[in-house]
């Protein structure tokens, strides 16, 4: 094993308006450059999800690019791509935030004005996650066609499961299954699509509606669905779910919703509105700090925890609305 070798985790990338793209090796991923590379020494490979993580989903303004590698037997290196170097200080200070033991001390080191993407990015190897495996076209041959594969090559959209919030979405999406029937889905901020395709070979009787607010993401959220036989799978542009598109099809037994915290609090009574008496809510794209602050956004409107999973600095959030015979139940032990 070299010292170096292919990366381990999502590449994310950042144009220079700040959209984030999860980026393959492929012909139409931008040529940006970068003059300025991040290095942070991580001890394991939670310590550098949790890093990674991080960077690219919380630092402002974002890096251009975001890969961790394996350095050594156990070790790891997490690399940030920069055309303009943030406060170093800042960045230190806001990594031992996430307390989480082996993150070491970030450096800076200049990188030639070439196009990174290409020198950063290799194939992104497949990822497990409860009973599916999400890979690239690249290892299409290799993984086959068994049932829980999906189909899902990085790029204009967020979700190839290299995250830990899409594994702990999946993860959840499985559990979840097992133990209920569900026949009116929403994956809510799809991005690429990955939970709604993976409702849909769960539940291949139920009805799938996946949604997001930027039309690049619901173009290949469709692409998505098709290469991967889920065509079943209704994909609409909208903004939150007051969205007539989105509320013509309430209520649903089922959301899932992989975005970041504020919005999900925000989305809480919008959320109350949109689901049936009885139904689960699975949220994601929160830090394991802000966990509390969703949950009790939630409970306010309802919801009780069924099932928390924490991840390498991520949470995913199995919550369930109480049957109205239940809250009734509980009002009248109250009274008496």
């Amino acid at each position: 094993m070299s010292a170096i070798c292919s990366p381990c985790c999502l590449i994310r990338v950042h144009d220079r308006a700040g959209n984030a793209n999860d980026a393959a090796m492929t012909d139409d991923v931008p040529a940006a450059t970068a003059q300025t590379k991040l290095i942070v020494p991580a001890a394991d490979l939670d310590a550098a999800r949790s890093a990674s993580g991080y960077l690219a989903e919380l630092l402002e303004p974002p890096p251009l690019a975001v890969s961790y590698f394996e350095n050594g037997p156990t070790a790891y290196v997490v690399e940030a791509y920069f055309d303009e170097a943030p406060p170093l200080a800042e960045l230190r200070a806001a990594l031992a935030l996430l307390d989480k033991a082996g993150i070491g001390a970030a450096v800076f080191e200049d990188v030639p004005d070439e196009n990174w993407v290409s020198i950063s990015q290799a194939a992104l190897p497949p990822v497990e996650a409860g009973r599916f495996v999400i890979h690239g076209s690249h290892d299409a041959a290799r993984i086959g066609r068994r049932p829980g594969a999906i189909l899902i090559d990085a790029g204009e959209a967020f979700g190839t499961a290299h995250h830990a919030t899409t594994q702990g979405c999946l993860e959840a999406l499985d559990r979840a299954v097992r133990i209920g029937r569900f026949r009116n889905v929403l994956d809510l901020g799809c991005g690429s699509g990955v939970l709604a395709i993976a409702a849909a070979r769960l539940l291949p009787h139920a009805r799938i509606t996946a949604s997001d607010i930027d039309p690049i993401a619901t173009d290949v959220a469709r692409q998505n669905a098709r290469a991967n036989g889920t065509i079943g799978v209704h994909v609409v542009t909208a903004a939150g779910l007051d969205h007539g598109a989105l509320r013509v099809r309430a209520p649903y037994d089922l959301i899932l919703a992989n975005i970041l915290a504020g919005p999900l609090i925000r989305l809480a009574p919008s959320m109350r509105r949109a689901v049936s008496a009885g139904a689960t809510v699975i949220l994601s794209g929160l830090l394991i700090p802000q966990a509390e602050e969703v949950t009790a956004a939630y409970r306010a409107q309802g919801f009780r925890v069924v099932n928390r999973l924490d991840r390498n600095g991520w949470t995913a959030l199995t919550l369930a609305l109480a049957a109205p015979r239940a809250v009734h139940a509980r009002r009248r032990r109250r009274m008496s």
